[in-house]
């Protein structure tokens, strides 16, 4: 099967323009256009259609799309609970088999490659393009969430507030980035080792008859691409919301439309910026300038807020965590399916594993595709330690600091973080910030926590239309004009969604994305399949060799 060649250092050569062709010994047709291009205009095209069909159905038919999208995601929260958790641990047990062994050793782009990237620009890219925006609020609002209503709560012989951090590091921290961390391996050894296309097609049909890879090719590209548009055009939409909250509760702005409409363009313009500049001089330094503020943020929390508290609670519920995550991560709620929910509400796993899997499936496509283009040079072991372990045990010190504290305010002032969570998620951390003692401290963490609500999504953007170029230009170098226009398309569609349809627009526009993630992840299994296979023969024949 012919591939794309790309450069050593795919990164840098963004600031050159344009690369040549996929493979200039490929037949052309009567037209000049390579099948590889046509394939690509075929799926731009389709991607499109289906986008297009969709958003106009949100804004024109809301009530009657929350319906459907709604009855859907009760029919898989009732049928496939079980699916999703498993797969979770799955994807977390296939990472660590990766990591052993030979397999450990392979090095992505082959022996004597070496990694772009220092440790700290490489973590911060990792956290960055990864969970740093859904941290941002759920590191409150789920231990807030969950505190009092915890199904295993008495099988764990915890408190309520260790079992509400318990689960929010569950949640955030190995099995959700198990997922990216298998879709974004998978991806590396197909681009660096095979040096086949950043893409999910290549990384696939090479386990399929020859005749039948073309029209799968295009299937599970498909797929991908509106997991990943749908993804970014919703977060766009909430992250418009939540920035506007985070802009009155910090300068006492009027929380209007108008405040929105500017934040969506002002996100656009950085980001088209961020893009354009490519990933050496936009992601890289923007993720450099998250991870400081992050620190900061944390830090300031611990050093301000209740210290002797956090200090003592961190380990505790960490340590908890590391020995329960297993049988959580197999954690099913089987008596539940003796009477299948009428809604999807009416689960626990629905609100909350299955709701925050599929949502970790829904932005693995851009997530996992950012992280391979960014580690060559790296081992499989030091690839899969790097992205598995370190941005874990970053959420559970994110959580159980920010997240205690405000566990330790609602509990010691009459439930106010609850009362800011209950009115809007988007206000929880605001709301801990607040009890904080110290005025110019509040302050300079409100502004910091406001700032990084932006520069997270930023990254997320940012990586997401580095991904969707690639996934959509396949047979050429996308150019920085392209990935400018999709971020200008993708703040559009936010726009239309947000200012048209409303919140609860947005909101059904998200569920269909998440309920989207059942069909990818039957990709993901025939990329975990693929992987083993190839990697399998590449051992085989080093061993062989020498």
């Amino acid at each position: 099967m012919d591939h794309e060649k790309h450069s050593k250092n795919p990164d840098t050569s963004d600031a050159e323009g344009a690369e040549d062709a996929e493979d200039t010994g490929r037949v052309r047709s009567a037209s000049g256009v390579t099948p590889r291009r046509w394939d690509d205009r075929i799926i731009k095209t389709v991607s499109l259609v289906l986008v297009a069909v969709v958003v106009v159905f949100a804004v024109l038919n809301g009530e009657a799309a929350a319906r459907a999208i709604g009855s859907f995601r009760t029919f898989v929260t009732g049928n496939f609970t079980w699916y999703f958790v498993v797969l979770a641990t799955m994807a977390l047990m296939f990472c660590i088999y990766m990591a052993i062994g030979e397999r450990g050793s392979i090095v992505l782009g082959g022996k004597g490659a070496k990694p772009e990237y220092g440790r700290f620009a490489w973590y911060s890219m990792l956290f960055a393009c990864g969970q740093g925006i859904g941290l941002i609020f759920w590191s409150v609002a789920e231990p807030i969430l969950v505190k009092d209503d915890d199904p295993i709560q008495a099988h764990m012989s915890v408190d309520k507030l260790d079992g509400a951090l318990i689960w929010s590091y569950f949640h955030w921290a190995v099995h959700g980035w198990a997922i990216y961390c298998v879709v974004a391996l998978c991806l590396a050894l197909s681009f660096h080792n095979r040096k086949a296309p950043m893409t999910f097609r290549d990384a696939v049909v090479g386990m399929f008859p020859e005749n039948t890879r073309r029209p799968i090719g295009l299937a599970v590209e498909i797929i991908a691409i509106l997991a990943t548009v749908f993804g970014l055009s919703t977060s766009f939409a909430f992250a418009a919301m939540q920035l506007s909250s985070g802009l009155v509760q910090t300068f006492g702005l009027g929380n209007g439309s108008l405040i929105r409409i500017v934040v969506i363009i002002g996100i656009g313009v950085f980001a088209g910026v961020s893009v354009y500049l490519g990933i050496e001089k936009g992601m890289k330094r923007v993720s450099e300038v998250n991870s400081i503020l992050s620190i900061v943020l944390v830090v300031g929390v611990l050093i301000a807020g209740p210290t002797l508290y956090l200090l003592s609670v961190l380990p505790q519920t960490a340590g908890q965590y590391f020995w329960s995550m297993w049988w959580m991560g197999t954690w099913t709620d089987a008596g539940s399916a003796m009477a299948p929910p009428h809604v999807w509400s009416d689960s626990w796993n629905g609100v909350w594993t299955v709701f925050i899997w599929c949502w970790c499936w829904a932005f693995s496509p851009f997530v996992g595709s950012f992280i391979a283009r960014i580690s060559r040079g790296r081992s499989v072991r030091e690839f899969v330690v790097g992205v598995l372990g370190i941005p874990s045990a970053i959420c559970v010190v994110w959580i159980g600091v920010v997240g205690g504290a405000a566990l330790f305010y609602d509990e010691t002032r009459d439930g106010v973080v609850s009362e800011a969570v209950g009115q809007d998620t988007s206000l929880g951390l605001f709301a801990m910030l607040k009890e904080l003692p110290y005025r110019p401290v509040v302050f300079s963490l409100l502004l910091a926590a406001t700032i990084l609500v932006g520069t997270y999504y930023l990254t997320s953007l940012d990586s997401g239309v580095h991904a969707l170029s690639g996934f959509v230009a396949s047979a050429s170098k996308p150019s920085r004009v392209f990935r400018v226009t999709l971020v200008v398309g993708i703040a559009a569609i936010a726009f239309l969604l947000l200012s048209i349809g409303g919140e609860s627009v947005v909101g059904t526009v998200q569920t269909g994305t998440i309920i989207g993630a059942l069909p990818y992840t039957v990709v993901v299994l025939l990329m975990m399949l693929n992987t083993v296979r190839q990697t399998n023969l590449e051992i085989k024949s080093r061993n062989s060799g020498s």
